[in-house]
């Protein structure tokens, strides 16, 4: 690999994004984790600013990684409105502000990577804005893929299943909710972070990989999504 490459890692300081710029660390790249408090992904002039930040201390910008990411639950006729938004602005609003402003920084060659998931491709119970989110990232990374081909940038997105991550930690601390994640994975496992940033890695490299959305679920995908709103009205009721 060409040495002196740049990573923004987006959401990095802990869980999936931590380890993926310790994989891009260990691989040579100079890594810049990007994360709450100094960088707000809803909010544009910040995200700007980090970037432009970037570039001015590196001299260039190869591949930007957006993992910011929030959720909740609650049903589609109980959430407040105000609970969409927080978790939309995040997880949709937030990835597009990411992916324009790394579009109008990056390097030719350079790549865009989001942390999608598995509910971008199947519905959960009680996670209406969340998987909602998700399945308009993977839109938006097509449509940014063919926009931005022209310039040599490419833009894919995993998907991940279960990772126990702070962000995941609290539900599977809920009886039962782990248990139905992994009878619904046919490889009867969670998946660790650092396979996330494996993946990651390999889509920063992949010259002719774009507007990809690459589930690494231990095929979880094959089955139903857990009924994590059950679970949770069983333990709370």
């Amino acid at each position: 690999m060409e040495q002196g490459r740049v990573a923004v890692v987006v959401g990095g300081a802990s869980g999936i994004g931590a380890a993926i710029a310790t994989a891009f660390e260990s691989d040579g790249w100079r890594v810049v984790v990007a994360d709450l408090p100094a960088t707000d992904v809803t909010d544009e002039d910040s995200v700007a600013a980090m970037l432009d930040g970037v570039v001015a201390s590196h001299g260039r910008l190869d591949v930007v990684v957006n993992s910011a990411g929030v959720s909740t639950l609650g049903n589609v006729v109980d959430l407040a409105v105000d609970e969409w938004r927080r978790v939309v602005d995040v997880c949709l609003t937030g990835a597009f502000i990411v992916t324009k402003q790394a579009g109008l920084r990056l390097s030719a060659g350079g790549a865009i990577i989001s942390l999608s998931s598995l509910n971008a491709r199947q519905p959960g119970a009680g996670l209406a804005p969340y998987c909602a989110s998700k399945a308009g990232l993977s839109m938006l990374t097509q449509v940014a893929a063919l926009e931005l081909a022209p310039r040599g940038i490419r833009v894919n997105a995993i998907a991940p299943g279960l990772v126990v991550t702070p962000l995941t930690q609290p539900a599977m601390d809920i009886p039962g909710i782990e248990d139905d994640y992994l009878e619904n994975t046919p490889l009867g496992r969670s998946g660790r972070p650092d396979e996330i940033a494996s993946a990651a890695l390999y889509l920063a490299t992949a010259e002719w990989v774009t507007g990809e959305v690459l589930d690494i679920n231990g095929g979880a995908h094959l089955m139903r999504y857990p009924d994590l709103h059950k679970h949770v009205l069983a333990a709370f009721s």
